[in-house]
Order: structure tokens, then sequence, then C-alpha cells
């Protein structure tokens, strides 16, 4: 049920399942309505020997999400919040997120392209919120010039809202083969590449609920293009 997928997804992101659980006991109208966690992401397209490798992000979470979050974390109570503080909640995140396929969706033209395990994650807290940083390898590298290669970060019931940098939300790593380009997508043509992307996963994405789906409305899509040579 997707009531339970949210708590999940909730938990796994807070780390404190009862308030979440209590969010959605309490409120009269259903928890999947509209998003209860905002990120803003930033990533990195990582490039190897002429082939995209994998993507690094790093999610900010919002100011509310964060002081929930970090409850109880500072062990010496200095006032601050190490990267060896936060390395168990970075792990609850990770382990979480395994089940949801890290909101990272990528295909070619109409084929999936598989991720593997994360890897190089940890958490900073900077400016009063926290950033979730990770690397997703892809499985089997993609050739830099190989057409319709596209990937979107999202959430399809829309617990959780993602929401691109608004500066230089995508960058490609200086291993990037000259002539290599990131373009976020336009909105009108967002909603049938998402749509695509989603047939492509064997329409999972939107399966059981009919507000399941309503994330790809507020997604973006990234197409990766390379000048052959």
């Amino acid at each position: 049920m997707i009531e339970r997928r949210e708590y999940r997804s909730a938990g796994m992101l807070a780390g404190a399942l009862a308030l979440f659980a209590s969010i959605q006991v309490a409120s009269p109208t259903p928890a999947h309505a509209h998003p209860h966690v905002w990120v803003n992401v930033e990533t990195t397209v990582l490039y190897d020997q002429g082939k995209v490798t994998g993507f690094t992000h790093r999610w900010t979470f919002d100011d509310m999400y964060t002081a929930m979050a970090v409850q109880g974390l500072d062990k010496n109570q200095d006032g601050t919040f190490t990267r060896e503080e936060l390395a168990e909640l970075a792990q609850v995140n990770i382990d979480g997120l395994k089940e949801f396929e890290f909101f990272t969706f990528a295909r070619v033209k109409e084929s999936p392209v598989k991720l593997a395990p994360p890897k190089d994650y940890w958490l900073e807290h900077k400016n009063g919120v926290l950033s979730l940083n990770f690397t997703l390898p892809i499985a089997e590298p993609v050739p830099a010039e190989t057409e319709g290669f596209e990937f979107a970060v999202y959430d399809q019931t829309f617990f959780i809202a993602f929401d691109l940098a608004k500066e230089n939300p995508v960058r490609l790593s200086d291993s990037a083969p000259a002539g290599c380009s990131a373009t976020v997508g336009n909105s009108d043509k967002d909603l049938a590449d998402l749509q695509k992307l989603n047939d492509a996963f064997g329409g999972q994405l939107t399966a059981g609920n009919a507000n399941e789906g309503s994330g790809l409305g507020y997604a973006s899509t990234i197409h990766l293009s390379c000048a052959k040579t």
C-alpha cells in the first residue's frame, strides 16, 4: 500500500519513523497529497575513458527535516555535527534508499540503465541544513556518444519533493570528453519524457495507487549528449 511505502520512505530519510507515523495518523488528508520533505538536488555526471560511469549526488534537505534528524546526534555538545557524528544517520539513509532505487532513474531510449550499489556516502551539516553526498556507479558504463541517454531524480509518490538546484544543478566531471553536455528538459516535454522513463521501468513507478505518479509532474529530465568525433 502507498501509505506503507511513504512511511518507510520518510523513516529512512528522517531516521524518525514514529514522528512521520504520527503525521499520517493525525492528518485528515492522505499523507501522499503533498510533500513532507524537500530536497535540493545537485548532480555531477561521472565520465571515465569516454564512458558515463555514474552520478555523484548532493542532496540538501530542508531545515525542518534537518532539525528533526539531528536531534541527539551532537555527541560532544559542541554545537556542530561532524561527519563521524552523522555517520550512523548516513548509513540509515543509504540502507533505506535501496528500496526506492535511490530515486534515480536513467535510461537509454527505451531501455533502463542499471545502477550499482552506492559508494562514498556521507552527511554534512552546514548552514543549518543537512546534505547527503553519495555516488551511484552505473553497472555497465555507457559510451558518452550514446544517443537518448537521460536521467531524473524524483519520488513518484511526491512524499519527497526533489528540486534541482537553481545554479549549476548538473555538472560534468573533469574527465568528460570534449563536446559533452547536460541539458535540463523543458517543463512541457518533461512529463512525457518521465512517463517514458516510467514505462521503461515496467510502469512500476506509478502502479498501485491513483496518487502515485504525481511526482512525475514536478521532476525534470536531464538529457546527456556528446558530439560524435
